[in-house]
């Protein structure tokens, strides 16, 4: 993978690239195909290719939280986090994976699947839900995940962020979907974000990696990358 923005160059260090700023900070990483479509027959899987991955699993290792909304979740078949062959370089004093944390206002999730029942200890899935969640499902949950409450009716994302911080896992990783990435950006959280351009049209009713409520964060490019007709461009927020 090569480096095409700021200046041209060779091999990128993706470890480097993708370092993280601070140790508080929001990203965004999603892949879109040339037209802007954000899934392919419903999922992101064809859209991405082999750099994609090694960009995915570096982000991830990078991490100290997987944040995913409950569609994409079920849509996408989400289990815990598995550690690629770099991450304990990537980890080093932290856990050896980050949990995974699902914001899911009514709790519909499968809570006796593998992202629950498969977690390491130190990376139990979190679950970010509201007061009017059932309660019943909400003690379900906590059998297996820890559960953050933050809002009454909808997740206060703003809430959500900050508890994850108290829980010292400040350096966030949203895979979205595009509901989530919009409220996100809508309540001010987006610090950063990776896009993967894939080299494909798609049409169709693909929604747009935002696709929810009007925000408008202005960016600047930090770099592009380059790899098979691939391009992994990553923007951070403007002061």
């Amino acid at each position: 993978m090569r480096r095409v923005l700021p200046t041209p160059a060779g091999e990128a260090d993706l470890a480097e690239a993708y370092a993280y700023p601070r140790d508080h900070w929001l990203r965004l990483n999603m892949v879109a195909g040339a037209d802007g479509g954000a899934w392919l027959k419903g999922v992101s899987k064809g859209l991405s290719g082999p750099g994609d991955r090694r960009v995915f699993h570096v982000l991830r290792g990078l991490a100290d939280v997987v944040l995913a909304g409950a569609s994409t979740v079920r849509t996408e078949g989400y289990g815990p986090a598995r550690p690629g062959p770099s991450w304990p370089a990537l980890r080093e004093g932290r856990p050896p994976v980050p949990p995974i944390a699902v914001v899911t206002r009514k709790l519909d999730l499968d809570l006796g699947g593998p992202l629950f029942t498969g977690a390491e200890p130190a990376a139990r899935t979190i679950v970010i839900t509201t007061e009017s969640a059932p309660a019943d499902r909400r003690a379900e949950a906590a059998r297996n995940a820890e559960v953050i409450v933050a809002g009454a009716e909808r997740v206060d994302l703003a809430l959500a962020v900050e508890a994850l911080r108290e829980r010292g896992l400040g350096r966030v990783l949203c895979e979205g979907g595009p509901r989530l990435n919009a409220q996100l950006a809508a309540a001010g959280q987006v610090d950063e974000l990776c896009l993967t351009i894939s080299p494909v049209l798609t049409g169709g009713d693909a929604a747009r990696i935002l696709n929810g409520p009007a925000s408008f964060v202005r960016l600047a490019l930090a770099h592009v990358l380059e790899e098979d007709g691939f391009l992994f461009c990553k923007y951070t927020r403007e002061p």
